[in-house]
This record gives C-alpha cells, structure tokens and sequence, in this order.
C-alpha cells in the first residue's frame, strides 16, 4: 500500500502533471499543424509542382521506388511546429523581460519612513 501512496504523491507533483498537460496539447497541435499542411499547404505545393502532391513524390532507383514525399511532408510538419514553438517562446521571453523590468513599487511603510527622514533633514 505504501507505493501506492509514494507514486500518487509522484503523479501529483507539479512538475508531472504540468508536463502531461503539455505532452496532451502538444498532441492535438501536432494535429491541428497536420491538418494544416495536408489541407492548405499540401494542394498549394502540388500546383506548384504539378503532382498529386509532396506525399506522392517518389524516387526510383532501378525497380525500388522510394517514397520521399512522405518524409518531406514530416519535414514540413517539423519546420511549422518548431517555428510556432519558436514564435510563442519568444512571445514569453518579451513578456518576462517586460515583467523582470519593472521594479516593485515599495511598500506603504517604507514610503511612510521615507517621508519621515526627509522631513527630519528639512527640520535639523
């Protein structure tokens, strides 16, 4: 019973489930990029190139055909995903160099003796 107990303590921490959050809206990304480059990307290609598209592209060498359109298109998949990965990071970054920036206002006692001691070098 009690590792039961010790792995729902480890399932629970933060960090874990914070990052099966983020494996799961990786996931649907992932999917939402997909859709993406097989609905609007993909057809805009093939017109350029004529063909059924980049997954239909093969390779022939001899009688072994090798279906290269199938990796270009994780290719492509891969370049959105970490450009969209790298847009929101650096979208973060900005925002953390905004929030590091600007100091904390000091606190209402602090201001307070502050008034005091300069009234006091006013008066002495």
């Amino acid at each position: 019973m009690g590792m039961l107990k010790e792995f729902k303590e480890f399932a629970m921490k933060g960090n874990i489930v914070d990052l099966a959050v983020a494996v799961i809206i990786g996931a649907a990304f992932g999917k939402i990029v997909t859709a993406l480059t097989d609905s609007i990307i993909m057809p805009i290609i093939s017109l350029v190139i004529g063909k059924g598209g980049v997954s239909d592209m093969v390779f022939v060498v001899g009688h072994t055909v090798f279906p290269i359109g199938i990796l270009l298109q994780a290719i492509i998949d891969f370049i959105l995903i970490a450009f969209v990965l790298f847009l929101i990071v650096k979208a973060m970054n900005a925002r953390k160099k905004v929030v590091e920036a600007a100091p904390p206002a000091p606190a209402e006692d602090i201001v307070l003796l502050r008034e005091i001691r300069d009234e006091l070098r006013r008066r002495g």
